[in-house]
């Protein structure tokens, strides 16, 4: 007997029929809650973060940091390893729009711009100022598990920054390894994610 969702057959004959290309497949959901990082590692609670998938997208929900004038970054590792060091490179570009209304632009992220193994940069000087301040966005990995190529990634992040402005932060570039990637971290500069979801999804070709 099969079942069938929207006409698609998700069950025929016992067996679960795979991802539809193009689907985003939820894979795992994490809530801050005053927590100093957080990070998705492959075969840990359910995480995949495999050749399961082609690609990998990270989606972030209302964050908001414990500290004023903190970046929101991310870094990566492969293996068991466990240093967050991986060598990135990568450029940024920000437009911004403030609510006085008296100031706006176009700049290049150059402290969101690395080639180097820190943290990278999602979110420059986002700012608490207020309760109602939060950033959102989404990261996307493509063939992290590739044991071929280097891993590119692309973000598109928007939130409140430093003195009231608004800002939207596209970063994209590459870890420049070619070993397969297991684990995501993510953390402020400064304090702790005080609240906010991050959620990973996985993407078929």
């Amino acid at each position: 007997m099969a079942v069938i969702s929207n006409t698609t057959t998700i069950i025929d004959a016992g067996a679960i029929s795979p991802a539809t290309a193009g689907s985003m497949n939820l894979i795992k959901s994490i809530t801050a809650s005053s927590s100093g990082t957080i990070t998705f590692t492959h075969g840990d609670n359910g995480v995949i973060f495999d050749g399961t998938y082609d690609v990998y997208v990270f989606k972030f929900i209302n964050l908001h940091p414990q500290n004023e004038n903190v970046d929101f970054h991310f870094q990566v590792d492969t293996g068991t390893n466990s240093n967050f060091n991986q060598p990135i490179v990568s450029g940024a570009t920000i437009p911004y729009h403030n609510e006085a209304d008296n100031a706006s632009g176009l700049d290049y992220g150059t402290d969101m711009s690395q080639v180097g193994t820190a943290f990278q940069g999602l979110l420059d000087n986002a700012s608490p100022t207020g309760n109602d301040s939060n950033g959102g966005g989404s990261l996307t990995f493509y063939s992290p598990s590739s044991d071929t190529f280097v891993k590119l990634f692309a973000a598109q992040m928007f939130g409140q920054g430093h003195g009231d402005y608004f800002a939207a932060y596209k970063t994209s570039g590459y870890v420049n390894t070619a070993t397969a990637l297991t684990k995501v971290r993510f953390k402020y500069a400064g304090g702790n994610i005080d609240s906010g979801e991050i959620k990973l999804y996985g993407v078929k070709g």
